[in-house]
């Protein structure tokens, strides 16, 4: 067990911290509400709408799972919920049988299509129009460097 003293962030450091956590908490909780309140999706079943869309409208669902960073057992959750409003359908896996695959219906890429014009415009006015481009070209190494690090913790997941 290690005495040392942590490594305490300074004062520059903290504010960036809870900044960061409260931006990220409203930015998404603005894009729920929105979502939501626009066309009765919430951020998860839109980013599954996504996902699924620029993968030709079909994924096996634990690599649908991984692509978004969430339990096996919260995007099976999800995709029932999505399943029973006629968004998306999963059958069994043609190429082995054994994979549960997830597939765009003509009703769940209809509600993309109306749904991403409102979704961008809520990123737009809640984040890209707010910072000068040189500081959005920071935000992107930033989360990269995170996300890049937080990967290698986890190969087996297929997040990129």
């Amino acid at each position: 067990m290690s005495t040392a003293e942590p490594r305490w962030l300074d004062q520059e450091q903290q504010r960036a911290w809870r900044s960061f956590l409260l931006g990220t908490t409203l930015l998404l909780d603005r894009i729920d509400e929105d979502l939501r309140r626009d066309h009765g999706l919430s951020a998860v079943e839109y980013e599954i709408l996504v996902r699924l869309s620029e993968a030709e409208g079909r994924m096996r669902m634990a690599q649908l799972a991984a692509s978004l960073a969430h339990s096996r057992s919260r995007v099976t959750h999800t995709v029932k919920r999505m399943e029973n409003a006629g968004l998306v359908e999963r059958t069994g896996s043609p190429e082995d049988g054994r994979g549960v695959v997830c597939r765009l219906t003509d009703k769940g890429s209809a509600t993309l299509r109306t749904a991403a014009p409102s979704h961008v415009e809520t990123v737009r006015q809640s984040l890209i129009d707010l910072v000068d481009p040189c500081d959005l070209q920071a935000l992107d190494r930033v989360m990269n460097a995170v996300c890049d690090q937080l990967i290698a913790d986890h190969p087996e997941r297929e997040l990129r």
